[in-house]
Parts: structure tokens; C-alpha cells; sequence
């Protein structure tokens, strides 16, 4: 277990078997690490330690056993990435995953989850527009634009990530399953750094792959296309904002259906030939003004990415509730914790009067308003170094 252990933490941390060595201070070769990865040689307990540190987990974890399984869902999706580089996601993923569930049982919320992992069957591409109407439903979210689509995700406790990758890279989804194969969490990755249009669909796109039970006869790719458009794109609201047919598309209208209904103008236009709004040669004639104009990989009125809240807001409550200290909650989030944020004070004495009840929700609700002080930054990687709010002199 602990040559496992040492793999995948190395490779999460994105470092080399030398680059390892090296923040080690040299006092194990990369030569000697490789033969501890292999489980050819066990390291002393000094060594072991030191190991530890370096990769910021206790000793224990590394010879602990894992009490979650990841399977990557449309596995072939990583096939356009070099061996070392899907290692390195493969590791980092299942690593983040399982610190996730973690987080749940401490905060004594980790359960069986109702997803319905590739359950819901397709037998064509049309198929699927009618599954993301049942989604629709089955998370209230009627027919109008989804503002938040992370948001809206996260409520039905998947784990959205987002990863620094490859350009080769978009997207990827994955299921944990604990020791009875029930599944305890479910997340979607996508790659850090995209604008706001092509995230959202990309993460549409990935839910598709988690929940559609593809048949072999249908595209996969098309068909989680197909789901994540139909997703963020209602036909119903589609019809209502452009009509059942067209002849003529102009720009600004375009830019204004990007607005609303948070997808690309390519993906726009490709939805209105999908619902057979426009003809096949005009939606030519657009892609070849849109090659022309420099479009492809920039457009015009680019939207501002969302950012996931889950485990931020996690983190918070359970650092409130005294769950995890301090320093486990920089770990989780893996950046310090600021000073400065905007929480009311508190009397400790008359807080601690109120009762049970009244006084969870006065920490949620700081909480929540420490969230939304975070969430200003582009990432919480991104934050400046501080610590957290000090109440009475303790950190709370």
C-alpha cells in the first residue's frame, strides 16, 4: 500500500522521482524512491516521515488503504493525452476525490448519493433531449437559462474540479464507490483557465458522460454534446427566443443569445441546426465567417467563468464546527486563510448563551459570508497569504 500511496501523492503533486529526491534534501535518491514505488524496499520510519511531510499527509496516510474506488467514466477521452500526463490526472483526481470524502465523514455526511450514473438510456441522438428535460425536472430547475450551472451542479453533491491540463485536455468525469460498491461521490472535471461559455459546456457536456447510457450505435462524444446543449439550451426556450425557422441570423442577436443562455455562438448555431431552426448551408456560411473573423478560439462578448463553492464552503463550515483545525482546512483548500474578511464581531460569552440551533446558523452564516468574500478571487490558489478570523484572541 505504501508504494501505491507514494505514486499517486507524487504524481498529484505533479513532481518527478528527482524533483521529489530534491525537496527531500537529497537524503533519498530518485534511484532509491523508484525501488519504494516498485515495493521493492520500505523506507525507515525517519525517512518515512520526512516523505510525509514533503507531500503534506501523515505517515499514516501513506500506509493506509484507500476506502474509496475511482472508475473514470469515458475512459477513451484521456487516450489523446501522452501516458505520463493521464497518469499524472488519473492521480491527481482520485487523490482530491478521496480528501473529499473524507471531508464528508468528518462532518458525518458521507452516503450513498442518488445519481443516476449512465442509467439513463438513449437509443439516438434525439434521445437525449428528452433526458435533459428529466433532469431539468428531476433538479426543479424549469425551462428558463441556468444562471449557475456550478451552482446548480453542486447542489446534487457533484464534485465539480477544476485542474490545470493540457490543451488537449477539456474535461473528464469520475464515480467513487466505497467497499460495498455504492457509490458515495461523483465529480466532473474541467481544465482551469477557459472562458465562462466554453466552461459551462464543457461541464454540461461531462454530465452527459456521467449520467447517459450510451448504446454503441450512437456517437458517445455527440450524444454528451447533444445532452449538455439540450441542458443549457432548452428546445422549449430556444423556439420561444428564435422561432422554428430562419433564413437570416444577425451578430448582435447572436451575442445576445450567448448572453442569455451562457453557450458559445458556435454552439448556438450549432444547436439551431440541431432543432432544424436553420438549414445545414447556412449554418456553413457561419462557420466560415466565424474561421474568417478569428472566431474559432476567441469570440466576441467572452463570459467570465464560474468557480465551484463546494468545498470552500465545506472547509468553512467544518474549520466553524471544529471538524478539522485550521491547518487541515489550509490543506484541504490548499491556501492559506485570510484575515481580513468582512465577519461581524461577536461577543464569546452571549454566543455561547444562545442555543444549540441558533448558534450553528450564526457560523453558517459566517460562513457564507466568508464565502462570498473568496469566491471575488479568480481562484482560491490565487489568494494572498493570512489566516483566518480570530475570535477572541482564538481561532475559531
Amino acid at each position: 500500500m505504501f508504494s501505491e500511496r507514494l505514486k499517486q501523492l507524487r504524481l498529484a503533486r505533479g513532481l518527478t522521482l528527482q524533483a521529489l529526491s530534491a525537496q527531500l534534501g537529497g537524503i533519498v535518491t530518485k534511484q532509491a524512491l523508484s525501488k519504494y514505488e516498485s515495493g521493492k524496499i520500505m523506507p525507515s520510519p525517519v525517512v518515512m516521515s520526512r516523505i510525509a511531510q514533503v507531500l503534506g499527509v501523515k505517515a499514516a496516510h501513506l500506509l493506509s488503504e484507500p476506502k474509496i474506488s475511482v472508475r473514470f467514466v469515458a475512459y477513451r477521452k484521456l487516450s489523446g493525452l501522452i501516458k505520463r500526463d493521464r497518469t499524472r490526472l488519473e492521480s491527481l483526481i482520485s487523490h482530491e476525490l478521496e480528501q473529499r470524502t473524507q471531508l464528508l465523514e468528518k462532518v458525518d455526511k458521507l452516503q450513498p448519493i442518488d445519481i443516476p450514473v449512465e442509467q439513463m438510456g438513449i437509443r439516438n441522438l434525439n434521445d437525449t433531449e428528452t433526458v435533459a428535460e428529466k433532469i431539468r425536472s428531476r433538479w426543479c430547475l424549469g425551462s428558463d437559462p441556468i444562471g449557475n450551472l456550478m451552482g446548480s451542479i453542486e447542489d446534487q453533491l457533484i464534485h465539480i474540479m477544476e485542474i490545470p491540463a493540457d490543451n488537449k485536455f477539456d474535461g473528464l468525469s469520475a464515480v467513487a464507490t466505497d467497499e460495498d460498491d455504492r457509490t458515495v461521490a461523483a465529480a466532473i472535471v474541467t481544465r482551469a483557465g477557459l472562458c465562462g461559455e466554453r466552461q459551462r459546456l464543457n461541464i454540461a457536456h461531462e454530465l452527459g458522460h456521467l449520467i447517459l447510457k450510451i448504446p454503441k450505435s450512437v456517437n458517445e462524444e455527440k450524444a454528451a454534446f447533444r445532452f449538455g446543449s439540450a441542458l443549457l439550451a432548452p428546445a422549449s426556450s430556444i423556439f420561444q427566443n428564435v422561432g422554428t425557422s430562419r433564413d437570416f441570423l444577425h451578430i448582435e442577436e447572436l451575442l445576445l443569445l450567448k448572453k442569455r443562455f451562457g453557450i458559445s455562438i458556435q454552439a448556438i448555431l450549432y444547436r439551431l441546426r440541431d432543432l432544424k431552426i436553420i438549414s445545414d448551408q447556412y449554418y456553413r456560411q457561419w462557420c466560415i465567417t466565424i474561421n474568417r473573423s478569428g472566431w474559432r478560439r476567441r469570440e466576441p462578448g467572452e463570459m467570465e467563468s464560474e468557480k465551484p463553492q463546494w468545498l470552500l464552503q465545506t472547509v468553512l463550515h467544518a474549520l466553524s464546527e471544529g471538524f478539522i483545525t485550521h491547518d487541515q482546512a489550509e490543506k484541504y483548500l490548499g491556501s492559506t486563510l485570510l484575515a481580513d474578511a468582512p465577519l461581524p464581531s461577536m461577543d464569546r460569552r452571549a454566543f455561547l448563551k444562545l442555543p444549540l440551533e441558533q448558534r450553528r446558523k450564526a457560523i453558517v452564516d459566517q460562513a457564507s459570508r466568508l464565502v462570498n468574500y473568496y469566491s471575488k478571487a479568480s481562484d482560491i490558489r490565487d489568494l494572498p497569504p493570512g489566516e483566518i478570523f480570530e475570535y477572541e484572541g482564538s481561532k475559531s
